[in-house]
């Protein structure tokens, strides 16, 4: 007999629905979230699980990592794409949820989610931090600017002296320091933990091949490429480089229907944190990196018939293209001959 399996993970308790080939529930109920209690479910209630169906979350790679282990197939689904067919339930429930998860795994409605290694997700773990840091330490600053722009002390932009404006502005009204010393002590903090973490991030991108690879390309730093190697993991999983931009949410989507047809803005599907690190990879391809490239030229053509944010997008979108071909080739970025450029 052949099982089918839906596993709907939540944080504490996992519902579980085991279904055979023509779609009849043999065994259903919770457990603990858990690789080994969930294995001991599987082990149960099945004699041949053909294929075991969870949709993206949390705990998801770390789950299937371990079932894997086991030697049980399991497939991760987009949980988009789980959404879409659970919102036609009229009652939603976890035993629902996990039913109709056995179902598409019974039917094979589904496209399965690339499973991170250990090191991967390691690597986008630092990487989280260092950018929620980076976010704390904005928004801190940005209290400090409306704080004091509420009595008429305002600030250029950019975080350059800008605790010495803020000390400065401080020692002639001492009476703002009840408010505003703590946040310039939580920034200090905030800049200190990023440093550390910005250390820890060239570490790892100097003793990965991968990171120094994609760093030889224009504009591509530590951050951006270990972003991006953590982020692919397997540059084999893509049947074509093309694809890479769109999954990282730099192509238009599409709307068609009958005689309407258009394209529309950037899908800004994929990992944002990732599509941000390549447009402002092109943003330095555009603006800071002063050797002459066809791409170059190539991205200035688009600034000059549509605008510079556009054109910034569409490189990010080659950049991802290009990366993706060096991780898969194994080859550092070229540069055109001198004769070449000049002609």
């Amino acid at each position: 007999m052949v099982e089918y399996v839906g596993f709907d993970v939540s944080k504490e308790e996992t519902s579980f629905c085991v279904k055979d080939a023509d779609g009849r529930v043999l065994a259903r109920g919770k457990a603990a979230t858990d690789p080994d209690a969930l294995f001991a479910v599987v082990k149960e209630h099945c004699l041949c699980p053909e294929l075991i169906v969870m949709e993206t979350g949390t705990l998801c790679h770390w789950l299937v990592r371990a079932l894997s282990t086991h030697g049980l197939r399991v497939v991760l689904i987009d949980a988009r794409q789980a959404h879409a067919v659970m919102k036609l339930q009229h009652n939603k429930t976890d035993a629902n949820d996990a039913d109709l998860l056995a179902e598409i795994a019974r039917t094979g409605f589904f496209r399965a989610v690339a499973v991170k290694s250990e090191d991967a997700q390691g690597d986008r773990m630092v990487l989280k931090a260092r950018l929620h840091l980076v976010r704390q330490r904005r928004d801190t600053e940005n209290a400090i600017r409306g704080l004091m722009a509420s009595f008429g002390h305002r600030f250029p932009r950019g975080v350059g002296k800008f605790s010495r404006r803020v000390r400065a502005i401080l020692e002639a009204h001492p009476e703002l320091g009840a408010a505003i010393d703590p946040l310039l002590g939580a920034r200090a903090a905030l800049a200190a933990c990023l440093q550390a973490l910005d250390k820890v991030v060239m570490a790892r991108a100097k003793a990965s091949p991968a990171c120094r690879l994609l760093m030889t390309a224009p504009g591509v730093g530590p951050v951006t490429a270990m972003a991006f190697a953590s982020t692919i993991d397997d540059p084999g999983r893509f049947a074509s480089s093309r694809a890479v931009g769109a999954y990282a949410g730099l192509t238009a989507r599409r709307n068609q229907s009958g005689e309407m047809d258009y394209s529309g803005r950037i899908s800004k599907h994929g990992d944002a944190m990732l599509r941000s690190l390549l447009y402002e990879a092109a943003n330095s391809l555009l603006t800071v990196v002063r050797k002459a490239h066809p791409l170059k030229d190539w991205a200035r053509r688009v600034k000059k018939r549509s605008s510079h944010k556009k054109a910034c997008v569409a490189l990010a979108r080659k950049l991802a293209v290009i990366l993706h071909r060096m991780l898969a080739n194994g080859e550092a970025f070229r540069w055109p001959a001198k004769a070449s450029v000049a002609t």
